[in-house]
């Protein structure tokens, strides 16, 4: 505002210096104060107040310095077609007042060809800074939504991260523990049973609270980014079947294995390890829920086709255990398994289904891709 009016009083003087008539300075000087007056409006409302500064460009140069910034200010927050109306306007305005009241030493050929020059010059330059501006404005609002969506996706990272984690401490751990919790359970009922039953009890619950700490720190070791396996814990796989059906048998769950696979060592690692950590997930749960009770096991399948497994025990009363008492699950089940199970089996690209049929049965069946 002050270097607009600097350049008001400064065409004013040249007019003295020009020694216009008494009358016409009057005029510029009037002009040139309601030029000021009107800058207000141009901020406010930027086309009506710059179409004004130019109607008074046509009476007095003292409102060509405001007509200017009126011009700029338009081209740099409006639409082109409307700084170019706007520009349109002043070329008329300056031309007629060049008409009126020409510069003796310009011709007004010349005189039309710099306005025009200027206003276009005008309108260009506000068009450009329009345009960076937005450019600036669409790059910060690039850069914050890829800070978002690096946040979003360091988020879901570590939710992952959080869900693998603790799908394999449940996959490992609870089969083990609820092994642990039937023979400390039974301990705990039957104190009177013959010495050697007890101290074959207490065995088991040694060696399974051992392997326990053993299968926490394989899958601790899996997991850690800094700290590869050794190899010395392979992940299980189809081959261990037959090592956790005897250990479910030892601790008093029957557990009869059908196997009806074609090749079965054709089977790809990743599968076989899903096939484990589901027959797993299913011995534990039938164990809580069912203890006592037999469970039914099926593989069947043939490579390039798919591979069924398949598990059903009854919903029944709990059976004696190993030491003769009843198994009494030790914790509630809080249906989390079978939800990492469900996303485990889509993982690999198969589907789960579980439920409990006319007969009394759980059954938990999963069919998995077997690739030819």
């Amino acid at each position: 505002m002050a270097g607009i009016g600097a350049l008001t009083a400064a065409t004013i003087w040249g007019e003295v210096s020009a020694h216009v008539a008494h009358g016409l300075l009057i005029l510029d000087v009037a002009v040139g104060v309601a030029a000021c007056a009107l800058l207000p409006v141009l901020l406010r409302w930027p086309v009506h107040g710059a179409l004004a500064l130019a109607v008074l460009a046509a009476v007095s140069p003292a409102a060509t310095p405001a007509a200017t910034l009126g011009t700029l200010h338009v081209a740099q927050r409006r639409a082109f077609l409307v700084a170019a109306a706007v520009g349109a306007a002043g070329v008329v305005t300056h031309a007629i007042r060049g008409l009126w009241r020409p510069i003796e030493s310009l011709p007004f050929a010349w005189w039309l060809v710099l306005v025009v020059a200027a206003e276009a010059a005008l309108v260009g330059w506000g068009q450009l800074s329009q345009a960076r501006r937005a450019l600036l404005d669409s790059l910060r609002e690039r850069a914050r939504r890829a800070e978002a969506e690096q946040a979003r996706r360091v988020a879901e990272a570590r939710a992952f991260e959080r869900a693998r984690i603790a799908r394999e401490m449940h996959d490992v751990l609870a089969h083990r523990l609820s092994l642990l919790a039937t023979y400390a359970g039974a301990l705990e009922y039957r104190p009177d049973a013959s010495p050697e039953r007890l101290a074959q009890a207490a065995g088991v619950v040694r060696a399974g609270v051992h392997q326990a700490l053993e299968e926490l720190r394989e899958v601790i070791t899996v997991l850690r980014d800094d700290e590869p396996a050794d190899g010395t814990h392979p992940q299980p796989g189809l081959a261990d079947l037959s090592r956790l059906a005897t250990e479910s048998r030892d601790a008093g769950t029957p557990v009869d294995v059908v196997a009806r696979m074609s090749r079965p060592e054709e089977l790809p690692g990743a599968v076989g390890r899903t096939v484990y950590r589901l027959v797993q997930e299913g011995l534990t749960n039938a164990r809580k829920h069912a203890p006592g009770q037999p469970v039914r096991v099926l593989l069947d399948g043939r490579p390039g086709d798919t591979l069924l497994v398949e598990l059903t025990n009854p919903v029944a009363p709990s059976a004696p255990s190993a030491l003769g008492a009843p198994v009494v699950p030790s914790v509630n089940g809080s249906g989390t398994g079978l939800i990492g199970l469900t996303e485990r089996v889509r993982l690999a690209g198969g589907e789960l289904e579980h439920a409990i049929n006319a007969d009394g049965e759980f059954w938990l069946r999963a069919r998995l891709p077997w690739p030819a």
